[in-house]
């Protein structure tokens, strides 16, 4: 029974098991068998045409940076977290990337959703800005004033006593959130980081950044797979969760129920997606490249299965609703719709990604996923979602409480 078997449970916490799934689902799309999308691959040829459009108009000499975190702390053309490390002259490379583990996990762990009408005024250029990108600014703001430290001696860190005490209107207060600039989930992120503070203490940690010396330690300083930090984030931080479902003792955080999935294992009906652990895996990269280690096989990580990549395939039918009604209804995320929607989307990045590759006339190693995604897919289904809806909002409405989407 897979409630006794640890394995089967941790093949749910592996991103091959995602890709595999959402594969499955793919085919199954195809094969007119899902209940609420049709899938339509004749479109993902000017799907793709659009998305390097937008590659060649950003990085024409296709010098593309990994989708992460980092990429929304640049503001105005000017970089907000080197600007803090330099002023910061950190004793070390693993000061330096404790402190950037710290800031990277807190504001990924806050980056779900803000909702349409939410913006953070920015101080230096007074530009109210919404949705990832003030989200990250806000985040990043509250970590250079101490917010995220018990130690006014050490600001520059975010430690388990602090963010086991963030209440939800120190969060709003950071945020400036309030009622006449509402935040999504804002009593949900606040929770979020009550419990990473726990989780923290409980593994003996008191730090985020602890876990850069652990796999700085593993890397010998030398390489380490991608796939490995992935697992790392999981190990550590699974436990913050909400109470979802659980297999042997396992949390499986962000793995929802379809019927039709992986229908022969011992997990079936099991969709896995991590799309936080892995937005967080792909911002954990870079802070070990600036310390000269190598992240190897970075492709091993799937696509995220957010609004925006969801979105792009959504808006250019790619995959398309079986009942239109759909649309103007709001949806639980863990619906048999939404488990469908992300899935789609997670094995059609990969799809788009080897088209986009081909047409450029470029590896899997030259052009990974990871740079299809900042290129990309991502800029492109908020560009899309522009066009087609004022506010540039998402096609389908989603329930969330701020640690999903």
């Amino acid at each position: 029974m897979p409630d006794r078997d640890p394995e089967a449970a941790r093949l749910l916490l592996k991103p091959a098991t995602i890709r595999e799934r959402a594969h499955e689902m793919l085919q199954l799309g195809l094969a007119g068998r899902l209940e609420h999308f049709s899938v339509h691959p004749e479109r993902l040829s000017a799907c793709a045409d659009y998305v390097l459009a937008l590659i060649s108009e950003a990085y024409p000499t296709l010098d593309i940076p990994f989708h992460a975190r980092w990429r929304h702390f640049v503001v105005g053309g000017s970089d907000r977290w080197h600007a803090l490390d330099r002023k910061a002259r950190f004793a070390d490379t693993l000061a330096r990337g404790r402190a950037a583990y710290d800031l990277a996990v807190v504001s990924v762990l806050l980056d779900a959703g803000a909702g349409p009408d939410w913006r953070y005024r920015d101080a230096l250029t007074g530009n109210a800005i919404g949705r990832s990108e003030g989200l990250a600014l806000a985040s990043l703001d509250m970590f250079a004033a101490g917010r995220f430290s018990s130690d006014p001696d050490s600001p520059l860190q975010a430690d388990a006593t602090a963010l086991k005490r963030l209440d939800a209107q120190a969060l709003a207060d950071g945020f400036q959130a309030g009622p006449d600039n509402p935040l999504l989930g804002l009593e949900g992120r606040a929770a979020l980081l009550n419990r990473l503070g726990e989780e923290l203490e409980r593994q003996g940690l008191s730090r985020p950044g602890d876990l850069f010396d652990k796999i700085s330690a593993t890397a010998a300083g030398v390489s380490v797979r991608a796939s490995y930090i992935l697992s790392e984030v999981l190990t550590t931080f699974g436990g913050i969760w909400p109470a979802r479902l659980a297999l042997a003792g396992i949390p499986l955080g962000d793995t929802w129920r379809h019927p039709l999935v992986a229908q022969e294992a011992k997990t079936a009906g099991y969709m896995p997606f991590h799309k936080l652990s892995q937005w967080l895996s792909y911002s954990l990269i870079e802070p070990l490249q600036w310390a000269g280690i190598a992240v190897l096989d970075v492709d091993e990580l799937t696509g995220l299965p957010e609004y925006r990549n969801g979105g792009l395939f959504l808006d250019f039918g790619v995959i398309a609703l079986k009942d239109e009604a759909d649309a103007s209804r709001a949806h639980e995320v863990g619906s048999t719709l939404v488990v469908e929607w992300r899935a789609l989307t997670v094995a059609l990045l990969d799809e788009i990604a080897e088209t986009i590759r081909e047409r450029l006339g470029r590896t899997r190693e030259e052009l990974p996923l990871a740079k299809v995604l900042e290129g990309g897919t991502w800029a492109a289904g908020r560009r899309i979602a522009r066009e087609k809806r004022d506010g540039g909002g998402p096609p389908l409405t989603i329930v969330s409480d701020g640690t999903v989407f």
